[in-house]
């Protein structure tokens, strides 16, 4: 194999890793997006809770408000996501 053979290779694996990360970049942020969603939502309720007295109601209410709320954002996401790349390889 000459050099220009190599190179070539190189820079195809090259391209191709750079197009596994492109795709699957958007995904790695979902995870930390759920939890942060459902962090502040239960201190949020915490907050509440506190303020108006009604413990512990209002934690578990917006906690799970903020699981759904978390869980209906990830599919969503994904979903889109899943839409976009389907148009970029039907084109």
């Amino acid at each position: 194999m000459n050099q220009n053979q190599k190179k070539k290779n190189q820079q195809k694996k090259k391209a191709d890793l750079n197009k596994t990360y492109r795709d699957i970049g958007p995904y790695l942020g979902l995870g930390t997006q759920l939890a942060a969603t459902i962090v502040l939502m239960f201190f949020f309720g915490r907050w509440l809770d506190q303020y108006f007295g009604t413990e512990p109601w209002l934690t578990i209410s917006f906690s799970m408000f903020g699981g759904f709320a978390g869980i209906y954002n990830v599919i969503r996401t994904t979903l889109n996501l899943n839409k976009k790349q389907q148009g970029e390889k039907d084109n």
